[in-house]
C-alpha cells in the first residue's frame, strides 16, 4: 500500500429546505467545494424542484423526503448519513401568511428546530449546525441598526417562532457544547425568490408589463424600509460560520437600506417603463396586521470574524432580478 494515496472522506452536508431559494444556492456552493450534499424536502402533490433540477445529475447530491414535524424521520436520516454539517433552512417563511396560519408556521420553525437539535445531540454531537434566524426577530424595535446584541421585538407569528428557535440554538450550544450557530439574515433576494415576496413580485410584474402580459401591479405598504442583499452572497456567510472553531451568532446584512417604493421605482425606471405609479394599485389585503417599519443590519462582526463581504447592493440586485425575469418570459414565449 506504500505510495498509494487514500482520498480523504468528503464532508457530508444536510440541508433542510433544499428546494427553496437559499437551499438551492447553498447546495451549489457546497457541491462546488466538494461536499456530499443531502437535500431534504417535504412531500407535495407537485414535484416543484425547478431551483435544483440542474444539480440532480451530480453524483454527490441526494434528495430525501422528510417533514420537520416527523422526529422519527429526522433521526432516521441523521443515522443514515451522519452529516458533518447541518443547515436548517426550512420554514413557512412568508411573514404576512404567518398571520393566517400561525400554528403551522410556529410548529415547523420552533418545534422543527428542536427536533433537529435533539437528533444532532443524540446521533452526531460532533457535527456543526446552522440555524436560519431572521432580521424579522427585531420587529418594531426603533433602535437600528441592529447587531447581535440588539433587543428582539418580534411583530409576527413567523418572527416569534424564529426567536424561539434562535434561543434554542443558543441554549443547546451552551448546555451541550454543540457547535451550533445562528445567522440573523436580513432580507436577501434573487431571481429564485418566490413570486409572492415583494421584490420578485415587482421584478416579475415589470417584466410582464414590458412584454405586454400584465397591466397593473397590486402592492401593500410601500414605505417599509429594508436592508436588501443577494441570497448568493448570504449563503457563503452560512458556510463560513460553520468553518469557525467557535460557534456563534452573526448578523448578515449589507448595511444599506431602501424602501419598497425605492426598489419599485428603480426596477420600473431600469425597465424603461417610466413612473411606477402609473401601474401600481395599493391593496389593503397585502398589509400586515402588525407592520415592521425599518430593518437595517450591522454586520461588523461577520465582516471582521468571518471576513465576509456582500458583493451586491440593492440596485445591482434589482437589475439582476429584472433581467432574469425578462429573459425567463422571453424563453417561455418562444
Amino acid at each position: 500500500m506504500s505510495g498509494i494515496k487514500v482520498p480523504a472522506k468528503r464532508k457530508v452536508a444536510l440541508i433542510t429546505g433544499i428546494t427553496g431559494q437559499d437551499g438551492s444556492y447553498l447546495a451549489e456552493l457546497l457541491l462546488h467545494k466538494g461536499y456530499e450534499v443531502v437535500g431534504l424536502k417535504r412531500r407535495t402533490s407537485e414535484i416543484r424542484t425547478d431551483r435544483i433540477d440542474h444539480i440532480f445529475s451530480n453524483p454527490r447530491f441526494a434528495l430525501e423526503y422528510y417533514d420537520l414535524n416527523d422526529a422519527g424521520r429526522i433521526w432516521q436520516l441523521f443515522m443514515k448519513y451522519k452529516p458533518d454539517e447541518i443547515y436548517n433552512l426550512a420554514a413557512q417563511s412568508h411573514v404576512r401568511v404567518s398571520f393566517d396560519i400561525p400554528e403551522h408556521t410556529v410548529e415547523g420553525i420552533a418545534m422543527g428546530t428542536l427536533r433537529m437539535l435533539n437528533a444532532m445531540k443524540a446521533i452526531v454531537p460532533e457535527s456543526r449546525f446552522y440555524q436560519a434566524s431572521s432580521s424579522e426577530m427585531f420587529g418594531d424595535n426603533p433602535a437600528f441598526p441592529f447587531n447581535e446584541e440588539a433587543t428582539l421585538m418580534p411583530a409576527s407569528p413567523y418572527a416569534c417562532a424564529k426567536v424561539f428557535a434562535h434561543n434554542l440554538v443558543r441554549n443547546y450550544r451552551q448546555s451541550y457544547n454543540l457547535h451550533a450557530s445562528s445567522g440573523i439574515l436580513f432580507n436577501h433576494e434573487s431571481p429564485r425568490r418566490g413570486e409572492t415576496f415583494v421584490t420578485r413580485k415587482i421584478t416579475m410584474a415589470a417584466a410582464k408589463i414590458k412584454m405586454g402580459l400584465q397591466n397593473e401591479l397590486r402592492l401593500g405598504n410601500l414605505y417599509a424600509v429594508r436592508d436588501w442583499g443577494f441570497a448568493g452572497d448570504f449563503v457563503e456567510a452560512m458556510w463560513l460560520m460553520l468553518q469557525q472553531d467557535v460557534p456563534d451568532d452573526y448578523v448578515i446584512s449589507t448595511g444599506e437600506v431602501a424602501t419598497v417604493e425605492e426598489f419599485l421605482n428603480h426596477v420600473f425606471e431600469y425597465a424603461g417603463l417610466g413612473k411606477a405609479e402609473n401601474y401600481v394599485v395599493i391593496d389593503s389585503k397585502f398589509y400586515r396586521p402588525h407592520e415592521v417599519p425599518y430593518l437595517m443590519g450591522d454586520s461588523s462582526k461577520a465582516r471582521k470574524n468571518l471576513e465576509w463581504r456582500p458583493k451586491y447592493n440593492v440596485k445591482k440586485l434589482a437589475e439582476l432580478m429584472y433581467d432574469e425575469d425578462l429573459a425567463l418570459l422571453k424563453k417561455e414565449k418562444k
